[in-house]
């Protein structure tokens, strides 16, 4: 059965069985919150709150919440290939219980992601703080396993800073968000197309699988499909799958030259620094320093450089000069001009560029 780019309907467990081993790239998963939301809630006008009080989010108690959770993360590390990524979402109410379950099969946590709400929903009950925040947890298959992770162009995205652990992204609003006839909304708990636009860009390539074992409203569908990914989802709800398909059919994927990104530096061919020395980019004798010109160093014939008689490479030397155990001196160093200082990693890339061309 072909199930590339299909919703398939049922329950995540049982087809969870059906997908071949180590077969997906990407694991995006918003499962139930077990929110245990009894109570109807009410803003201050006496309007009703509209809350998650669905049967899927209902379980008995944490042992059963347990157990569900260990099931559909135990396929989940089994369909993902090695080095694939795994994202689960989740509040309070649910996070510290899957990051439990996440360890005890096996999986690495390489970062817990804060999503700020910057538009979140009022506390009308004045009891608790506002919660305006969700936890999201990016894992791979192992420790010791090469994953994927965009970094530069995850950089780029963030106007050339590192990109932070902290995301600030409204919630659904507006046009984005779903509605009924009667203008209720139609998934309680739909995520921002941002949201899976980041975590897609972040960890998966062009082509690459992503899997949704709880698809919804089918935001990951459609995020995977503008970026040129394939992708799995899981839904049995058949009103949710109706939603999911009416958005695909009116998505269009991004054009070949759009979602080509460029290539990060590791993936990049190696230049060494006295490369540039011999070719006369940054001549013996060329004066460095940093953005702040508070640190000055000059390049000797060997491609080494000294400051205040530290010597070493441009790595060594920043890392000494500033207390650091460790400094891309590519990104520190900048070479000296009359007119303006040019950072090495600019330079780096301006003859990297050029010697790609010739050859």
């Amino acid at each position: 059965m072909n199930i590339l780019n299909k919703i398939l309907h049922g329950n995540s467990l049982a087809i969870l069985k059906t997908i071949p081993n180590k077969s997906v790239d990407l694991i995006f998963a918003d499962p139930p919150y077990n929110l245990q939301l009894k109570d109807t809630l009410y803003r201050p006008d006496q309007t009703t709150v509209e809350a998650v009080t669905n049967d899927w989010d209902q379980f008995e108690n944490y042992s059963e919440y347990d157990q569900f959770s260990s099931l559909w993360l135990s396929e989940c590390k089994r369909v993902l290939k090695d080095g694939g990524s795994l994202w689960v979402i989740g509040s309070y109410h649910n996070i510290f219980r899957l990051g439990t379950c996440i360890q005890n099969i096996g999986f690495w946590i390489l970062n817990d992601i804060i999503w700020h709400k910057t538009n979140p929903m009022p506390n009308f009950r004045g009891t608790r703080f506002t919660n305006a925040h969700e936890t999201l947890l990016w894992c791979t298959t192992s420790r010791n396993i090469k994953y994927t992770f965009n970094y530069q162009n995850l950089k780029e995205l963030n106007e050339g800073k590192q990109m932070r652990s902290d995301w600030y992204i409204p919630i659904c609003s507006g046009k984005e968000r779903l509605r009924k006839n009667n203008n209720q909304r139609s998934h309680p708990t739909q995520k921002p197309e941002a949201l899976l636009y980041r975590i897609i860009l972040a960890s998966s390539k062009k082509d690459d699988l992503i899997l949704d074992p709880f698809l919804g409203s089918g935001t990951t569908a459609v995020v995977a499909k503008k970026l040129q990914r394939n992708f799995i989802g899981i839904e049995q709800d058949s009103e949710y799958i109706t939603l999911a398909k009416k958005r695909l059919s009116e998505t269009k994927s991004f054009k070949d030259e759009i979602v080509k990104m460029s290539q990060s530096r590791k993936d990049l061919p190696k230049v060494p620094f006295g490369e540039l020395v011999e070719q006369g980019i940054i001549p013996p004798g060329a004066i460095l320093t940093d953005s702040k010109n508070k640190y000055k160093a000059i390049v000797k014939i060997d491609g080494s450089i000294s400051s205040k008689k530290i010597f070493g490479s441009i790595h060594q030397v920043g890392a000494k000069i500033q207390g650091l155990p460790s400094c891309n001196g590519w990104d520190f160093w900048h070479l000296q001009n009359k007119k303006s200082n040019v950072l090495l990693d600019e330079l780096r890339n301006q003859y990297r560029n050029k010697k790609l061309t010739f050859n």
